[in-house]
């Protein structure tokens, strides 16, 4: 392999010849041996444009020459086109407050710039990652800004596999709509209830969730950019922060606005903490419905067997025909890693000292992989599961009939003495409640019918 060599203000670093990057960023990938992952293509992303805006802004109030400012959007913009990602070699969890992944981003565009300007890479003193890419900019406000972006960008696909799911449920409702069950509580058999509402109520709950991330996402759309060293703003022209936040807003489409106090922007990561709950809970709700699923579906002799869940592969090496709810099993997994990343970003958010919060890469990996698996796999569980759920209708309805719980139903007419003493007598003898109650004379098959109905 050939070699060139770059000076930084610590001294020479032998650096690839092909490499973009530039010292910083070898001397951080000798460190940060973590995931064995790279940033995240929506951070990559995220930055990338914050550079660009920053360079916008700083060619409106004269911080830069225009040359080298345009030149700099250049670069950027062959960046966002797709080009030079394998250039963004910093491990996901890198430096506190992601300085390692900043100068990556700023050594790259600075390396791309260059070529532009039809000079070598590493000839900073034409066009310095630090003086012209990262100019009015620091690690302290970007990285916090890429954060927002970052995950709003990533919560766009999540949002729209959280409405799929909640379609699918909905639909099975109706399809269940008149499919009567016994429903349970304590894991014991309660009133009958319609496999229809057991559904709706799921949809609720995703709905409920979903409304949360909602919600949580507004606090994300007020960005620190502008702020730099510990939100003093200094180093910045007039008139530079509303500047590069109407750019970075106008090329990411989001409804992107200064946060106004940028102290706060910085040292605390209320916005995160509040998104990555969020997401925790939509989790909880998920989790709850697999489970759910799987239970219902236990059997086909001796478990619940009142869903019958659709084929997607063979259940077993060994046992021929045997079908198990992989999807959901599947799914149960998803959600522990999802509470398990929220875990870790409460951590690390209240982990912050003083005047900034430096756990930001190990909270931004976090957040972005749980609404990967999300965006990912919800679409499958949707199509593959959800939407394939038939309904037992023979056990459902034998399940109603020797269940003696049903004679809650009963004690208006006959009384609670009565109810009870049929209750026992069913247990002991196996007979069901419509069998002892007509056999007694104490009600009609009709009457009965009509007080379940």
């Amino acid at each position: 392999m050939k070699y060139r060599v770059d000076k930084d203000s610590l001294g020479n670093v032998k650096i690839p010849a092909t490499a973009y990057y530039g010292p910083f960023t070898a001397r951080a990938q000798k460190q940060y041996h973590v995931t064995g992952r790279p940033a995240h293509v929506n951070l990559i992303t995220a930055f990338v444009m914050i550079k660009r805006s920053a360079a916008v802004a700083n060619i409106k109030t004269r911080a830069i020459d225009k040359k080298l400012g345009t030149t700099i959007i250049s670069a950027c913009d062959k960046i966002l086109s797709g080009k030079f990602h394998d250039q963004f070699v910093v491990d996901a969890i890198n430096s506190g407050a992601g300085t390692a992944f900043n100068m990556n981003t700023n050594e790259v565009i600075a390396n791309v710039a260059l070529e532009i300007l039809h000079k070598r890479k590493g000839q900073y003193e034409f066009l310095h990652p630090n003086d012209h890419v990262n100019m009015s900019q620091s690690s302290n406000d970007t990285f916090p800004t890429a954060m927002h972006v970052a995950i709003l960008s990533s919560l766009k696909d999540t949002i729209l596999a959280i409405d799929g799911l909640i379609k699918s449920l909905s639909k099975k409702a109706r399809q269940f709509a008149t499919f009567k069950k016994i429903g349970r509580t304590h894991l014991m058999d309660a009133l009958p209830v319609m496999l229809g509402s057991e559904f709706a109520a799921y949809a609720t709950s995703i709905t409920k969730a979903k409304n949360a991330i909602l919600f949580a996402q507004k606090e994300l759309e007020f960005v620190a950019l502008g702020g730099t060293a510990v939100g003093t703003g200094a180093n910045t022209p007039r008139g530079y922060r509303n500047a590069a936040i109407a750019e970075l807003a106008k090329i990411s489409k989001l409804s992107l606005k200064p946060e106004r106090d940028m102290q706060h922007a910085l040292q605390s990561k209320f916005a995160i903490a509040n998104i990555s709950s969020a997401l925790r809970n939509l989790a909880l709700e998920i989790n709850k419905i697999a489970n759910d699923i799987r239970l219902m579906a236990s059997g086909p002799i001796a478990g619940l067997s009142e869903l019958e869940i659709p084929v997607v592969h063979a259940g077993s090496s060994i046992m021929p025909g045997k079908v198990n709810p992989s999807l959901a099993e599947c799914m149960n997994m998803i959600c522990f890693n999802i509470i398990g990343n929220d875990t870790a970003v409460a951590h690390a958010v209240q982990a912050g000292q003083f005047e900034l919060n430096v756990m930001l890469p190990g909270m931004l990996k976090c957040i972005l992989e749980s609404t990967d698996m999300l965006k990912n796999f919800v679409p499958i569980f949707s199509a593959n599961l959800i939407d394939g759920l038939g309904a037992n209708k023979k056990k459902l309805q034998q399940n109603i009939e020797n269940s003696p719980v049903i004679v809650t139903m009963l004690s208006p007419k006959i009384g609670y003495q009565k109810s009870a003493e049929l209750f026992k007598e069913s247990l002991k003898t196996g007979k069901t409640i419509r069998e002892l109650a007509v056999s007694k004379k104490l009600l009609t098959s009709k009457e009965i019918d009509a007080l379940l109905r």
